[in-house]
């Protein structure tokens, strides 16, 4: 009988999971941490330096996973950023010859879209005026007269064929154009008023952000800074 390589074992050769090595050196300590989180806050100096001590090794602990993560994950994400930049110089090329090309025929799509959008303005003023004329071509026509009742028959074809020369005219548009919302501020005080007026959400949101970026470098009218000591 031919004995087994060792090594040949499945998972004998593979290195240890370092976050599970990590977890390992101080799960004591993690354990212990669990119990004194029972919401029971801490009420003599004892309980404090017990707890600081975890914190401590909690604090380890963290750090280590994060570096362990670090190393871990860097070869990675270079060969991201490698794979990345070695692609982006071909991509950046397509864009701007796309980019390119859009700009060259931009001019004349805008000037053809305006003289279609103007054939269809007035192909819907035609079918609404043939409309008006064989509507009142139907109020004059005498039922016993058989040329005014042909006349009338004659402008409601035309007033049909208007607007049917309409309905075609609004879907002759120009491919590669779309419609962009733009803004410029005239006023900013009077648009500051605005928003404060209409949202005051918004104004509330961007004032907390302001003061929590700017409080420790200078005063702001409205604002209390104070400092106090806090367990870290």
């Amino acid at each position: 009988m031919n004995d087994m390589n060792p090594r040949a074992v499945i998972g004998a050769n593979n290195p240890p999971d370092p976050i599970d090595a990590i977890c390992a050196q101080y799960e004591g300590e993690r354990m212990e941490a669990e119990n004194w989180l029972d919401g029971t806050p801490v009420e003599n100096e004892g309980q404090m330096k017990a707890v600081d001590a975890l914190r401590k090794a909690m604090r380890e602990f963290r750090l280590g996973l994060e570096a362990g993560q670090k190393s871990a994950t860097a070869p990675l994400y270079d060969a991201y950023r490698a794979e990345g930049a070695r692609w982006k110089p071909s991509i950046d090329d397509a864009k701007r010859i796309e980019s390119g090309l859009v700009s060259l025929v931009d001019g004349f799509k805008k000037k053809l879209a305006a003289e279609k959008e103007a054939a269809e303005r007035a192909a819907k003023a035609e079918a609404a005026r043939k409309m008006r004329e064989a509507e009142e071509a139907a109020r004059a026509a005498n039922a016993a007269d058989i040329e005014s009742q042909r006349a009338a028959a004659e402008a409601q074809r035309e007033a049909e064929e208007a607007q049917r020369r309409a309905a075609v005219a609004s879907k002759d548009t120009v491919k590669g154009l779309r419609t962009v919302t733009k803004y410029q501020i005239e006023d900013h005080r009077a648009a500051l008023h605005d928003i404060a007026t209409n949202d005051r959400d918004a104004v509330t949101a961007f004032i907390e952000d302001y003061v929590r970026r700017n409080h420790k470098t200078r005063s702001i009218n409205g604002v209390r800074v104070w400092k106090e000591r806090t367990a870290y």
